[in-house]
Formats: C-alpha cells, sequence, structure tokens
C-alpha cells in the first residue's frame, strides 16, 4: 500500500511540474512513477507485490470492459428481438474469496454485469446466490463467474 501511496504522489509531482492537469498526464504521471519505482524499490519484498498487481490490473479492467460490452449486448439483443431467450435461475456459487471485503467486491462486480445479480451470501460466507438471467448450462456460469473471481483476487492478495 505504501508503494501505492508513493506512486499517486509521484503522479501528482509530475502534474504539477508539468503545469497541465488532464487525466492522460495524471495517467503518464502514474506510469513513470511506476517505472521508477520499479527501478528504485526493485529489491524490496513489499514493492514486488505492488509490481505484480499494477498490470494484472490494468489487464483485469481491460478483461471486465469486455465481460461487461458482450453481457450487455446479450441483454439488449434479447430486449430488441420478439422472442425471449432467457432462462432465470439462481446458483449456489462457492467461493473462493475469504474476507468481508474480497466477498464485497466479487459480488458487487457480478452484480455491475448485466445479467446476473448477488442475491445473498450463506452464514459461513462460502456460498455466494447469485440470479443468472441466462442459465443454459450452470457449470459453464459457475465456470465463468469462478474465473471473473480469480482474477479480481490475483489483484487483490
Amino acid at each position: 500500500m505504501i508503494a501505492l501511496t508513493w506512486n499517486i504522489a509521484l503522479a501528482l509531482i509530475w502534474v504539477f511540474l508539468t503545469g497541465t492537469f488532464t487525466t492522460g498526464n495524471l495517467l503518464v504521471g502514474f506510469f513513470l512513477g511506476y517505472v521508477l519505482l520499479a527501478f528504485a524499490l526493485r529489491d524490496k519484498p513489499g514493492f514486488a507485490s505492488y509490481a505484480r498487481r499494477v498490470p494484472r490490473f490494468i489487464g483485469f479492467i481491460g478483461f471486465f470492459l469486455w465481460e461487461l460490452f458482450m453481457s450487455n449486448l446479450k441483454v439488449a439483443y434479447d430486449v430488441m428481438t420478439p422472442t425471449h431467450h432467457m432462462v432465470p435461475g439462481v446458483i449456489a456459487f462457492p467461493l473462493d474469496a475469504k474476507t468481508d471485503g474480497e466477498i464485497t467486491i466479487v459480488a458487487n462486480l457480478i452484480s455491475l454485469t448485466p445479467g446476473t445479480l448477488s442475491l445473498d451470501v450463506s452464514t459461513d460466507k462460502k456460498v455466494l446466490y447469485i440470479h443468472v438471467m441466462y442459465l443454459e448450462d450452470r457449470d459453464a456460469v459457475i465456470r465463468s463467474i469462478k474465473y471473473l473471481e480469480h482474477r479480481a483476487l490475483e489483484i487483490l492478495r
């Protein structure tokens, strides 16, 4: 977490030095700060996990935006066509997430995706109940959500 704070501080210093406060300039400052920290702190054990998380986070954003886009297309197609392709159902999804924070983030990512909605977490926090709009193949849906959870937990742990 300290490396992230330093990276944000370096990005803000970059923005201050260039005198241009734009999103692009802030991202350039963040990237330059990341490279600087990667070089300066490469032997520090705390930074090693941060150095792995940033590329994974960027990859996760691309992955999640793609999933969001495809889910939106599927739901929009179903709404716009006269025949309905929905096969609604509720699944019990086994969680790999352990902490309350991890469970909350995974549940919210699932709910953000059109066609799925997190309903409840079991009292032992091992199962998340999810309403799925297109439940043609239960195992395929669980695999898809399990992959989303795996990608999210790569960043969080």
